[in-house]
């Protein structure tokens, strides 16, 4: 099993969100994290990392990048595949905070 997977195990369950999104400082959308096949990680890595650190901020992404593992240096070998962990490098970069929104299932 991989790292990320034994990851995942830790976080807490996303069975009660829709999706995560993520804002701006205006607090404009900028993607939404949907509860689906193939973004399931993703989502809850932003939602464990937006409970513990209460926003993206750069040390959220720092702790986001390590919960992600090999996908991270697959993510800096081959930027675009995951966008959602270049966005987090991108933020750890930049010194940029994004503000959460959850999106909860009915």
């Amino acid at each position: 099993m991989s790292q990320f997977a034994l990851n995942l195990k830790k976080l807490p369950g996303i069975s009660h969100l829709a999706a995560i999104n993520l804002l701006d400082a205006e607090g404009n959308v900028l993607v939404a994290i949907e509860n689906k096949t193939g973004s399931q990680g993703s989502l809850a890595v932003y939602n464990h990392l937006a409970q513990t650190f209460g926003a993206i901020t750069p040390d959220a992404a720092r702790k986001g990048l390590e919960l992600f593992a090999e996908h991270t240096d697959d993510a800096r070998a081959h930027p675009g595949k995951h966008p959602n962990i270049d966005r987090l490098l991108a933020l750890l970069e930049e010194k940029k905070t994004l503000r959460i929104k959850h999106v909860f299932a009915f």
